[in-house]
């Protein structure tokens, strides 16, 4: 496994950013998406959330080169999935953790980096800033790429939804759950 190192993102990480997200989806879900899913995907769904920078919950990770390789991070607000560019109508609402889950959000590995543990770095980072708020629950829409991954970290399917990606066509994304460790308890 290789060794990384994450930091939250800022604006001026937004082209690399775009790079990444290319980049990842090119590679890794060409298995699962068509390529006409794949460029509408790349259009809508899979841009940017300008959102989660500025709210400060998204992180972007570095190899021990300084090369970006992985993002991805989470929210406190409705938005399950997507980016500046989606289709579907953006809930900005701020969730309540006594009784929301936290959104875990836009989670993308490089090729280069895939099945090295970043994913998984990425998403534990994700869950422990959101407990920090009091989030005692995780939701996502998951690609049919990560469902594996996530599944292994304790996530369970809810169920699925077809999002529109543009030029008349959609997507299939994932609705995980799952409960946070108990805080005293350690990582489940």
């Amino acid at each position: 496994m290789g060794k990384f190192y994450l930091r939250v993102a800022t604006t001026e990480d937004v082209p690399e950013i775009r790079e990444l997200i290319d980049g990842s989806v090119r590679g890794l879900q060409a298995g699962d998406y068509s390529a006409a899913q794949i460029e509408g995907a790349l259009a809508t769904v899979f841009t940017v959330d300008s959102r989660l920078i500025a709210d400060g919950t998204y992180f972007v990770a570095f190899d021990e080169g300084g090369e970006l390789a992985g993002c991805g991070g989470w929210s406190f607000r409705k938005t399950l999935y997507g980016g500046d560019h989606q289709i579907e109508k953006i809930a900005p609402e701020r969730l309540d953790p006594a009784v929301d889950a936290a959104k875990i959000r836009a989670i993308f590995v490089h090729p280069r980096y895939a099945r090295m543990g970043l994913g998984s770095l990425i998403l534990a980072a994700a869950e422990d800033a959101a407990v920090e708020q009091g989030f005692t629950r995780f939701e996502m829409g998951s690609t049919l790429t990560g469902v594996t991954l996530y599944t292994l970290k304790g996530y369970r399917e809810v169920s699925r939804v077809l999002a529109p990606v543009g030029g008349g066509e959609t997507i299939e994304v994932v609705r995980m759950v799952k409960e946070a460790p108990l805080l005293n308890g350690g990582r489940g």
